[in-house]
């Protein structure tokens, strides 16, 4: 692998691709949507708020003129949200060769889905699993297709509470967020699995932004800590565009294998340049991971067709 620094410069020509950014409308997924618009790919940006979604497709416009961009409302957190852009998605294209499961919430306190889930867990897993799962067919007729799932530092400290889903006997909201971070690292390895095993031509891969100074991360703090951290986060953060790099590097680098986990290559993978990083042994187990999905086919109804069972 070559020791040159990766940067956007890097990416190669997307003209003729079509990508699938959720969350595109702020932070890492806006800073993904940007730089791929900006090499010619048409991109889909997602956002829960339709005129947050346009106002940041307009600002790209007005970088890149000739972007070919448009604006989809997708809410995660609800799976009836998540099965009606996926089947207007589906009437309206024949293929999709790129998608960037970037969407999240992060610390938020206690609260259920409309379909009575933890929301960070419904946000950060159950709506990427279940979108991924229905957009396979799309996937599966692209060009080079991938799928690029965002994990967090995060992951390091989770574990998955399969006897209280719902935080409703013990609540921590950072505990809960690391919960859904594992379980992404968890989804997107066994998913390279299944598709390896049946031969798909779609990658499956990971990405961690390291320690950005995005939104969320100031969202997901109290109040006293959000104040001080726009003293403190600048000193040990790295920019958006930093951040967005290792999701851009595993869903366009030519050498990116399925299964690779993309993060800085810094201290504690806090900041750096876009490397190949390892996720910690509790995402790789086996057992966990099956379990992991047959519940989560069984929370959103969504039961994955791949290769030749597609």
């Amino acid at each position: 692998m070559s020791t040159k620094q990766w940067t956007a410069a890097d990416i190669p020509d997307q003209t003729g691709r079509t990508a699938l950014v959720t969350g595109a409308n702020s932070g890492l997924g806006f800073e993904s949507a940007r730089a791929l618009a900006g090499r010619g790919a048409h991109v889909i940006m997602t956002s829960r708020s339709a005129a947050k979604g346009r106002q940041a497709s307009d600002a790209i416009r007005a970088e890149f003129p000739r972007a070919t961009l448009e604006v989809r409302a997708l809410d995660l957190e609800d799976l009836d949200s998540v099965t009606a852009f996926a089947e207007d998605l589906i009437a309206d294209r024949g293929r999709l060769d790129l998608l960037i499961n970037n969407a999240g919430v992060m610390a938020p306190p206690r609260s259920l889905s409309p379909q009575g889930h933890e929301r960070q867990f419904a946000t950060n897993h159950l709506g990427h699993f279940a979108l991924t799962g229905r957009l396979m067919g799309l996937l599966e007729a692209g060009r080079d297709p991938r799928v690029v799932t965002v994990s967090s530092l995060a992951h390091r400290h989770g574990q998955i509470h399969f006897d209280d889903l719902t935080g409703a006997r013990q609540y921590s909201a950072t505990g809960f967020y690391s919960q859904s971070k594992l379980a992404n690292a968890l989804f997107g390895l066994e998913l390279d699995r299944r598709l390896r095993a049946v031969g798909s031509p779609v990658r499956s891969l990971l990405a961690h932004p390291g320690f950005s100074a995005t939104r969320l991360v100031a969202n997901g703090l109290n109040l006293p800590l959000r104040v001080l951290s726009h003293l403190v986060l600048p000193f040990v953060t790295q920019s958006q565009e930093a951040g967005a790099l290792p999701q851009l590097r595993a869903a366009v680098d030519p050498g990116a294998q399925s299964g690779h986990y993309y993060g800085p290559s810094g201290k504690g993978e806090r900041k750096g340049d876009p490397v190949v990083v390892d996720t910690i042994p509790e995402a790789k187990d086996l057992e966990t991971a099956a379990k992991l999905w047959t519940l989560s086919e069984e929370l959103t109804g969504v039961r994955y067709r791949l290769g030749a069972d597609a």
